[in-house]
């Protein structure tokens, strides 16, 4: 037959995308309620911190006060993606601002680890007193701030802004309870020295939270696969009519939309047998969680290198 190349994008029904549109939505709800709670939750350990000298309390207070700016940055991201960019300027929208978002929220985390490792430092030289009783109540309010956020986010598939929160509120609930621990150990020992060390593991916890948010914007931004190449091709090998698969390429705009295309070698010789196989090839690639597809279909080539070698690069 003569060659057929096929050679559109698969976008998923209607109902699909109005689903996606609910996902969002819901998305940003729950990234302005634990910005809200986050920020509260600051202001009192801040005061608290200040007013009783615990700076383990001070480094809880500054670790919810990044997450509380990380989840307004994430906010206001995943709603300027779903508002604006919708021309043709912007071939996926504004979706690559939510890894950006996201990387930003790992780096501005990095400077926090210094801060409270450098003032746990001071604290080690010269310890001094802490209101025991205060703190512990001010960190008792701060790790139900973290696990009524836990709540709020955790249920469903989460993006990855909401993924970086979450990491982020297990820390802080990491956090708030080395805090209370601490607490109760220097009210019973009188060892001060307790509190700049719990201070400085919970920068520990924080750099961790910081890898994790980096290392995942950084796959998106690097266009790491999502997919599992091996397994994809196979599948698409057992499609009848398909006798190679070549140049598959998948990657992500943001968490929640992956892009991929392919060039498929098909036996089929008519017309309608090859929409087939092309319609085929894209439902197997959405079962895979691709959203965007870009297929393209030719018969068998004699000197198949050579045309790779021309076009595939």
């Amino acid at each position: 037959m003569s060659e057929h190349e096929s050679s559109h994008t698969h976008d998923g029904s209607h109902d699909g995308h109005s689903h996606g549109h609910s996902q969002s939505s819901t998305s940003r709800r729950k990234l302005a309620a634990v910005s809200v709670i986050n920020l509260l939750g600051f202001v009192a350990e801040l005061v608290g911190g200040l007013m009783f000298g615990s700076v383990a309390l001070l480094s809880d207070a500054f670790h919810m006060l990044f997450d509380a700016l990380a989840y307004v940055m994430a906010f206001a991201a995943a709603h300027v993606a779903d508002h604006y960019g919708d021309s043709d300027r912007w071939s996926y929208g504004l979706h690559r601002l939510e890894p950006f978002a996201a990387f930003l929220n790992g780096l501005l985390l990095l400077p926090m680890v210094g801060f409270i490792l450098w003032e746990s430092y001071q604290r080690f030289l010269e310890p001094v007193a802490i209101g025991t009783g205060p703190t512990l109540a001010i960190a008792t309010g701060g790790l139900l701030v973290n696990l009524g956020s836990v709540y709020v986010l955790q249920g469903g598939e989460m993006s990855l802004n909401e993924r970086g929160a979450f990491y982020h509120l297990l820390g802080d609930a990491g956090g708030s309870i080395a805090v209370i621990a601490s607490t109760l150990v220097i009210e019973i020992t009188g060892l001060r020295i307790i509190d700049p060390i719990v201070a400085g593991l919970i920068a520990v916890v924080i750099t961790w939270s910081a890898g994790k948010v980096l290392r995942g914007s950084g796959a998106i931004f690097l266009h790491k696969t999502p997919l599992k190449q091996d397994d994809v091709e196979a599948a698409l090998l057992d499609i009848d009519g398909v006798t190679a698969v070549d140049d598959l390429h998948a990657w992500q705009i943001c968490s929640q939309v992956t892009v991929a295309t392919t060039h498929i070698e098909t036996s089929v010789e008519t017309m309608s047998e090859a929409e087939d196989v092309s319609r085929r090839v894209h439902e197997e690639l959405a079962h895979y969680g691709v959203d965007h597809a870009t297929v393209e279909l030719s018969p068998a080539y004699d000197d198949r290198d050579l045309h790779l070698n021309d076009h595939a690069h």
